[in-house]
């Protein structure tokens, strides 16, 4: 079965620097999963996979405004420390660290710019926003979505949404 609109898409991703530093891959991890022709995945990577099959893999280097989007001027905000997200336990938070804070469009990464003791300044564009990057990607799986898929508008089960 091909990619298109109204399909549920399965795939690998590894994301590199043009200068081929590795800066994240889901090889041998679970596959992620999105609904095809929905908004729901970068453009530049939907446009990518694209009438692909099972099995099909392509590498394709693709603008910032394809995929995290242009660096937007003035998008430094100041947040309490406290609402500042980390893998870690306790980080020991720097500038040009990267936290999740969670806003009302769900959890998102930015930069730290300035930490004190109780407040940070943020940089709320996404840590890869501004940049040309190389994405190669594999199809791990196509189906047809469900009925309920198409109405939430997301991909269910694994790699997907879950309710």
């Amino acid at each position: 079965m091909q990619i298109y609109k109204g399909t549920v898409v399965q795939f690998h991703y590894k994301i590199e620097e043009l200068d081929g530093n590795v800066l994240e891959s889901n090889f041998g991890e679970e596959a992620v999963a999105y609904l095809h022709g929905y908004n729901n995945m970068m453009p530049g990577i939907e446009k990518s996979l694209e009438s692909m099959s099972k099995g099909d893999e392509v590498e394709v280097e693709l603008e910032a405004a394809e995929t995290y989007g242009e660096i937007q001027p003035d998008s430094e905000q100041r947040v309490a420390v406290k609402y500042l997200l980390s893998r870690d336990k306790k980080p020991k938070w720097k500038p040009g660290m990267v936290a999740a804070i969670n806003t009302e469009h769900g959890q998102r990464e930015v930069t730290l710019v300035k930490v004190g003791k109780f407040m940070a300044t943020i940089d709320t564009n996404h840590p890869l926003a501004g940049k040309t990057l190389k994405f190669n990607l594999k199809v791990e799986g196509v189906r047809a979505a469900t009925d309920e898929e198409i109405e939430h508008g997301h991909a269910h089960g694994v790699g997907g949404h879950h309710h």
